[in-house]
């Protein structure tokens, strides 16, 4: 058996219930990879776990952000990985859990980024895009790195800066750079299991639910807590599904039935863009749970023990 088990799928799909139910089950620890959970004060918008619902299994990379912080997958791997490491070499087992595609993949990946230097280009190219517009900018990244000019859509703003401060740094184009990272080897080989609904409706209906239980379970005094503690509602964390539209809405732009809807909308996209991610993952042992009660525990036991 493994020593790493990775949880992953759509919101809303029970991976949580199932990741300390497993790690009950072998001794495990829990690294939490939901870009959300991270920060301190968001629990009820991002579903996080409670002590109760912990069942006394330790935690990590959960609270452990003011929410005014800025932050990124690079020091998400930096911090996650180093919380595997401690727990592999305690020999206990680690079960990974969570729906931010990215972060997991790159966690698993050992994936190397660029470094983000404080020298004071990023805020020049910035500067640059501001005065001369995106398209100056694209044009000496067509000059220096065609190929990823080409992916880069000039409206993304921040990922052609990045793509030049990459060059500028460090020498190397961010195609060359992404090439190289991904003709490494996985730095861990963990037992994938993916939880999603077999019915898509079903699932949909289930995220709806959930939505009109965080706002009975107070999303928007919540929210509202945030904003009174100086969190700026331009903050990364307030950007979050559930925290930007009420943030709106506190601010008397619509209705909170307006709100509410468009909180079940985007959670509904999300788990959209969830499905197409994982699902690109060969690896990973697909539980499909149907509309009738199901119990996924026995599926995801025998999934670790083959």
């Amino acid at each position: 058996m493994k020593d790493v088990i990775c949880i992953v799928g759509p919101t809303a799909t029970g991976k949580t219930a199932l990741s300390v139910r497993l790690a009950q089950k072998y001794g495990a620890e829990i690294v939490s990879c939901d870009s959300m959970q991270l920060y301190r004060g968001m629990d009820v918008g991002t579903a996080k776990p409670t002590r109760e619902e912990r069942g006394g299994v330790p935690h990590h990379m959960i609270d452990c952000l003011d929410p005014r912080a800025p932050y990124s997958v690079s020091r998400y791997v930096e911090d996650a990985d180093a919380c595997v490491q401690d727990v592999l070499r305690r020999g206990r087992r680690v079960v990974i859990v969570g729906g931010t595609g990215l972060y997991v993949d790159s966690l698993i990946a050992g994936r190397q980024f660029a470094p983000f230097p404080e020298t004071g280009r990023r805020e020049e190219l910035t500067r640059i895009a501001e005065t001369q517009g995106v398209e100056a900018l694209m044009e000496r990244l067509r000059q220096v790195d065609p190929d990823a000019a080409a992916k880069i859509h000039p409206s993304n703003r921040k990922r052609v800066v990045r793509a030049l401060e990459i060059y500028l740094e460090t020498g190397k184009t961010m195609t060359a750079h992404d090439s190289e990272t991904k003709r490494q080897p996985p730095k861990y080989e963990p037992c994938w299991i993916g939880l999603d609904y077999v019915n898509r409706d079903t699932l949909y209906r289930r995220i709806d639910r959930r939505v009109e239980d965080m706002l009975a379970r107070g999303l928007v005094n919540e929210v509202r807590a945030l904003l009174d503690s100086g969190v700026p509602a331009t903050a990364t964390a307030m950007q979050a599904i559930g925290y930007k539209e009420l943030t709106s809405y506190l601010r008397g732009e619509g209705s909170l039935d307006a709100a509410v809807a468009a909180i079940q909308q985007a959670s509904r996209r999300y788990a959209k863009r969830q499905r197409t991610w994982f699902r690109r993952n060969p690896q990973i042992h697909w539980i499909d749970v149907p509309d009738t009660p199901f119990d996924p525990f026995p599926a995801a036991c025998a999934i670790c023990e083959a």
